[in-house]
């Protein structure tokens, strides 16, 4: 029998046949992406800023990709913990997500023995903000510029909280104090909460961290600098002016930047998934809800900013820059 003249019951028979080959779960599942919830890793703690930030994003990017997300959190060694389990113990099927802070988690790399590879095990795909380092102090402290600090850091040791070593403000404060001459000493908390507390209360001299996670304090923090070349919330931060305007420093600009990540093998295995995960992604940013729950999270409007994969990449290795340059503070300061 030929092709052209294929029989009646041979058609029926071709015919179902390929119906059942259709209806194959991995065929299905790759023409319907995604067939199940997704899975997001949390490489910090419930509850924590990075935690809010996923939540918010999630609600509305759930609305566009058609499934709703679960999430896992692993916190410890400033996130090391969080990568390994993602990257050995998370099938890479683009079902699986990360979401963390490229700037952190890039230093974390740096600076600990970690047994995962960057590029080559994990890409970050997009990012959904930009947030700049500050110092503050509690409302109560003497301080009441970053001059004032300078001035007596350099007559004694300031101490500085921090949610964990490896973090863009901490580069900041320790290359401040190279700078100026200014003694600074690091002490992390092993958590944002807990090293805002340890500021306003007066435990130490002032906290060296991300500046939206500080803006909910309101009048109880006094923000004395931002490590950027422009303070982008001044009317949130009592202006307080950018580092280098202040003291004629040349430090660079340290922020940080939450975004998804995934494996790298899944780039090249299901190209379609990651394509549809970044363009329904983008519409996030378009969509009226999100700037509602994002600011009810504690994210200022004017921090969120869509960073491509491209984007992403070139940051990260930024850092690893700056990480590498700064090694020798941030291992000094242990």
């Amino acid at each position: 029998m030929s092709d052209q003249f294929m029989t009646r019951r041979g058609f029926l028979a071709a015919g179902t046949a390929a119906t059942a080959a259709l209806c194959a779960p991995g065929i299905a599942r790759a023409q319907e992406f995604p067939s199940e919830t997704m899975q997001v890793l949390i490489p910090t703690g419930e509850g924590g800023g990075v935690d809010q930030a996923a939540r918010a994003f999630t609600r509305v990017w759930a609305k566009h990709l058609g499934k709703n997300f679960e999430f896992s959190y692993f916190p410890g060694a400033s996130g090391q913990v969080g990568y390994e389990v993602f990257v050995g113990k998370r099938e890479p099927n683009a079902y699986n997500l990360l979401f963390g802070n490229i700037g952190p988690e890039m230093i974390m790399y740096a600076t600990q023995d970690v047994k995962y590879k960057y590029p080559d095990d994990i890409m970050y795909f997009g990012a959904i903000d930009s947030d700049d380092s500050v110092i503050w102090t509690g409302a109560n402290s003497k301080f009441k510029t970053i001059n004032d600090m300078v001035e007596e850091g350099k007559k004694r040791e300031i101490t500085l909280s921090t949610s964990r070593l490896p973090h863009p403000s901490t580069i900041g404060a320790l290359a401040l104090a190279e700078a100026t001459g200014m003694k600074v000493r690091m002490v992390p908390y092993g958590g944002g909460g807990p090293a805002r507390a340890a500021a306003i209360t007066g435990e130490v001299d002032g906290c060296a961290t991300f500046l939206s996670s500080s803006l909910g304090l309101a009048d109880q923090a006094r923000f004395l600098t931002v490590f950027n070349e422009t303070n982008r919330a001044p009317e949130l931060t009592n202006n307080a002016p950018p580092v280098n305007q202040a003291l004629g420093t040349k430090l660079p600009p340290l922020s940080g930047q939450r975004a998804w990540a995934i494996h790298r093998s899944v780039a090249t295995k299901y190209p379609d998934r990651i394509k549809k995960l970044i363009s329904t992604m983008k519409m996030v940013f378009d969509d009226p809800e999100y700037k509602e729950v994002a600011e009810k999270a504690g994210t200022p409007w004017q921090f969120i900013q869509y960073a491509d994969a491209s984007a992403c990449d070139s940051s990260a290795r930024e850092f690893l820059e700056l990480a590498q340059k700064y090694k020798p503070l941030l291992s000094a300061s242990k």
